[in-house]
């Protein structure tokens, strides 16, 4: 089992929470963390754009992280948000390994 760590950013903790318990629920991510209180200053259509944000860190495996790209796409607000896949290089075995057994190996 290869994990990975999806990241994205949303527009309120509520969002977030709905999302996560989603995911959770459908047993396509082991646990999502949700941060609140990011600002983010980035570039849209042209102007500087400024927006308080949420950072959500969702814990998957490599077999069901396009799932994930794809659920959080289908639920997101934004017409292009933040939604990126990253490695896992290691870590404590049995929390890898309990990310594994959460997570379903094919779709329910």
């Amino acid at each position: 089992m290869l994990p990975r760590i999806v990241y994205t950013t949303l527009p309120s903790r509520e969002a977030a929470e709905e999302m996560a318990r989603a995911l959770v629920e459908a047993r396509l991510v082991a646990c999502a963390n949700i941060l609140p209180g990011m600002v983010s200053i980035y570039r849209w259509d042209g102007a500087i754009e400024r927006a308080d944000e949420v950072v959500m860190i969702l814990k998957t495996t490599a077999a069901r992280a396009s799932d994930v790209v794809e659920a959080v796409r289908a639920r997101h607000p934004y017409q292009v948000p933040a939604i990126v896949v990253l490695p896992v290089e290691g870590g404590l075995a049995a929390y890898l390994g309990w990310i594994g057994a959460e997570v379903a190996d094919t779709p329910a």
